[in-house]
């Protein structure tokens, strides 16, 4: 149940608003894309074409995370 704050909001219009975001926020925090199409009810293909400028965005922060395991996994013991 929404507040009458959160129901009087933009982003609540429309309930397909909120999922809308809701679906955008979970790749964007990284969460991955199969487990993502999954809690939406989506096949994977349907979350990477509705979905693809959020995904597209996540591309920076997986090349962080990429060279932050390569700098981990090349350090001296």
């Amino acid at each position: 149940m929404l507040t009458e704050a959160e129901a009087a909001s933009p982003l609540a219009r429309r309930p397909y608003d909120l999922r809308h975001a809701g679906v955008s926020f979970w790749p964007s925090s990284g969460v991955n894309p199969m487990e993502c199409a999954r809690r939406a009810g989506h096949t994977i293909a349907v979350l990477f074409r509705v979905y693809a400028k959020v995904l597209a965005q996540t591309q920076g922060q997986a090349n962080r995370r990429i060279e932050a395991a390569l700098r981990e996994w090349n350090e001296p013991e």
